[in-house]
């Protein structure tokens, strides 16, 4: 149970500290019954439960937050898996890579980048997040590498019968040869 005075946005923290979903489920109830809450309010830090979440390597709660929608209001209420804190400029993402246990880095890097993290965003010292992943994790390494592949093909470069002329044909695999 939440202590007695604390805000919803304070329970999503410590929740999100401690990978407590029932603490979390405490602040979905709360939004039903019309308490305030914001799933991406920043504490004086500038963190949000994302933040605390993916560096205390709170899967559980890392997945919630992930999901959340407003139960109350349809379509909104998504995370913003993007915000940057104060101290250093770091996104969730940032402090993903530094989790130790490298099991854990990387089921968090791995679900913060499918919910679309992205991951060339800099903290205040110029650093991306795979700057700070440790050397000899190739899996994490592996997952940055596939996310930056993927950016690099983009619709422009799928075939789809057009060239880059704007015209059918003419090209290599044409019949107009």
């Amino acid at each position: 149970m939440a202590e007695e005075g604390a805000t919803l946005n304070e329970v999503m923290l410590s929740a999100a500290k401690t990978d407590s979903v029932e603490l979390f489920d405490e602040v979905v109830e709360g939004v039903t019954k019309g308490k305030p809450f914001d799933i991406n309010h920043q504490d004086g830090l500038g963190n949000t439960a994302l933040h605390y979440a993916a560096r205390s390597a709170s899967i559980s709660v890392l997945e919630k937050i992930l999901e959340y929608e407003h139960p109350l209001h349809e379509g909104e209420g998504g995370c913003d898996v993007d915000l940057q804190n104060r101290i250093e400029g770091y996104t969730p993402l940032h402090f993903a890579v530094r989790i130790q246990d490298a099991d854990e880095r990387l089921a968090v890097v791995e679900s913060l980048l499918d919910a679309g993290a992205d991951d060339t965003i800099k903290d205040k010292h110029g650093q991306r997040a795979v700057d700070a992943v440790p050397a000899d994790d190739e899996d994490v390494r592996r997952l940055f590498r596939k996310v930056e592949a993927d950016r690099k093909v983009d619709k422009g470069d799928i075939a789809n019968g057009m060239y880059s002329d704007g015209e059918p044909g003419s090209g290599s695999g044409s019949d107009e040869d």
